[in-house]
């Protein structure tokens, strides 16, 4: 305790190094894709929201301060993947207690939903119809989520911690190519929308690389959020006008897009509430791996694919070996997610069942390791695990939003937070709430809008109040008891296959943090075809893969999340990691770096 006060007061007092740059120097930021030292670290995917998160822990913030600070940062600044318009799932790591507490800030759906909400004449509308939409808004759960984070184990106010994005908002920060990249993709919809042109297509053209980018409605709308402690959110004039955008899309009369309205209302944003659950566990190789239990699928499929992994020592395997058993793996626990996983208060979720290592040795001995099982792959059945044996008819994995963000801190306590929110697709909704500044999330698209076998309860079909199904996987890993590493990722569904990849990288195969993230990486969803970065094709054990059946599509994406994650080193050093390449590479950093 004396030595972390000492700490603190030091770190107080010491100039911070991020990228070569002081805290607040410099408007553009170089991104550096790993630090090692003390007083702890932050990694994201954009170097100013970084720089922010470092500059809390200075002041004697602790993690979960620098972890709410960094959000509203990449509210900010990556305002395409997150944003106060979405929700998130939290998972931290208490230092004093060494206990592991997750939030589910989740976004719900408006009380006028239905199971049919996304059919019309008995049939799904066109997904596209979904994504564009006020029907598709979720009622947003970040807000919510920090408040409760800080409340509960924060030592700074909401005030001091959304101060500096404000301070970034209104100031403004140097436009990256990835920034100026997400909003051409979207032009088109974006177009549609006067106070989302407005903002991100001044003169009809994304603003150029190199250019500052300055939104003064979101610094006045994290002002309000946080002088009125969220209640002009949830009970106030923010919260009309998400309601007013949601029930008649601002949409340009001359669009042609058909932008469907939603039901949310005032009331459904005074229900909200962020609970706290208890979180996933499985242990994997004498580690205890932490993550977030249903409605997030996240955390019981990573543990059902590292427990079907254990089954082998996949350390002393060759290389195509290690692949072709992990491919396997999500295959099968892909197969067992879409079939039991939603939303626990509308679902009978056999979470423990699923995270049993009975039911992964009855789902591991399926694995041929000369020949790649065939999608979609049957589920079985965790509460009556018999070996080998499946029950009914698989269904591939949707693909799902490839634009959420994930972050990682750590503080000189030791304590650490993973944590990963979203506003799904890139760009949400693809609607600015207008004068406040932010995109509204399109999160009710996770659901799915018919059932994906007929005649087979799915648990993942909307509902009023229900949460859908998410694959995000903030993920803690404790070695001991204490921390050992913290990842988590973007991409959809393919977060659970990106996370699992990056523990085994790490835990099995010996590679550093940073070069387990840079790994190029497959997604097997129990699809015919797994989702493959170009860089993983051209490995050699590509071909060797393909003998043994396993089918690749690289056209699915260019690239496959952007992770981050933090290690802690036996001498109380923080490593703090995050992309080389995807998404223009992220940033990572620590108070005192290795070498002051």
């Amino acid at each position: 305790m004396r030595r972390s006060a000492a700490l603190v007061a030091l770190l107080t007092a010491t100039t911070v190094l991020v990228g070569g740059a002081e805290v607040g120097a410099s408007p553009s930021r170089s991104k550096v894709p790993e630090a090692t030292g003390y007083g702890g670290a932050v990694a994201s995917i954009d170097a100013d929201a970084t720089a922010i998160g470092i500059s809390v822990l200075r002041r004697g913030g602790n993690a979960v301060d620098a972890a709410v600070a960094t959000a509203a940062a990449l509210g900010v600044t990556d305002p395409f993947s997150n944003g106060i318009g979405g929700g998130g799932f939290f998972v931290f790591y208490e230092a004093r207690t060494g206990k592991i507490h997750t939030i589910d800030g989740r976004e719900t759906t408006p009380m006028a939903g239905s199971e049919t909400m996304f059919q019309e004449n008995g049939a799904p509308i066109p997904f596209a119809e979904g994504v564009t939409s006020g029907l598709s808004v979720g009622v947003p759960g970040t807000p919510r989520t920090w408040q409760r984070a800080l409340q509960l184990w924060g030592r700074k106010s909401l005030k001091d911690v959304m101060k500096p994005a404000e301070q970034l908002a209104r100031r403004g920060f140097v436009v990256d190519e990835t920034f100026r990249n997400q909003i051409t993709n979207n032009a088109a919809r974006f177009s549609a929308f006067p106070s989302t042109r407005d903002l991100y297509l001044p003169g009809g053209q994304p603003p150029a690389v190199g250019t500052k980018f300055r939104n003064p409605d979101m610094a006045n709308t994290y002002r309000e959020l946080a002088d009125t402690n969220l209640k002009s959110l949830y009970r106030g004039p923010i919260g009309k006008d998400i309601v007013k955008t949601v029930q008649q899309p601002p949409k340009d009369p001359a669009s042609t897009l058909n932008v469907r309205p939603g039901k949310m209302t005032e009331a459904d944003l005074a229900r909200y509430d962020a609970p706290l659950r208890a979180p996933s566990k499985t242990t994997y190789r004498g580690l205890d791996i932490y993550s977030m239990a249903p409605p997030s699928s996240g955390g019981t499929t990573v543990g059902e694919a590292l427990n079907i992994l254990e089954t082998k020592d996949v350390s002393k395997l060759s290389k195509v070996d290690y692949l072709h058993y992990f491919l396997e793996s999500t295959r099968l626990a892909f197969a067992d997610r879409n079939r039991w996983v939603g939303d626990p208060a509308f679902s009978d979720v056999p979470t423990n069942e699923l995270l049993s290592q009975r039911f992964a040795d009855s789902r591991a001995c399926l694995i041929n390791p000369n020949q790649a099982l065939t999608s979609p792959v049957a589920p079985g059945d965790p509460r009556n695990p018999q070996p080998c044996a499946t029950a009914g008819q698989g269904a591939p994995a949707e693909i799902g939003s490839q634009h959420t963000t994930h972050l990682t801190t750590a503080d000189a306590w030791g304590n650490v937070v993973s944590y990963t929110l979203t506003i799904e697709s890139e760009g949400g909704n693809g609607i600015v709430v207008p004068g406040r500044g932010f995109l509204l999330n399109n999160e009710l698209t996770d659901f799915n809008f018919a059932p994906l076998v007929p005649g087979v309860p799915d648990p993942n079909l909307p509902a009023a109040g229900k949460r859908p199904r998410s694959s995000m996987a903030p993920t803690i890993v404790l070695r001991d008891g204490k921390p050992f590493l913290a990842t988590g990722s973007p991409g959809g569904a393919s977060i659970i296959t990106t996370v699992t990849q990056v523990i085994t990288g790490r835990v099995d195969r010996g590679m550093t943090l940073k070069n387990a993230i840079a790994e190029p990486r497959a997604s097997q969803r129990n699809a015919a075809l797994a989702q493959v970065e170009k860089e993983f094709l051209a490995q050699p054990e590509a071909d060797p893969l393909m003998k043994r059946g396993q089918g690749f599509n690289v056209q699915a994406a260019a690239e496959i999340g952007a992770a981050t994650g933090v290690e802690r080193l036996p001498d109380g050093r923080w490593i703090a990691a995050a992309e080389t390449v995807r998404r223009g590479g992220g940033s990572a950093a620590v108070v005192i770096p290795a070498r002051w």
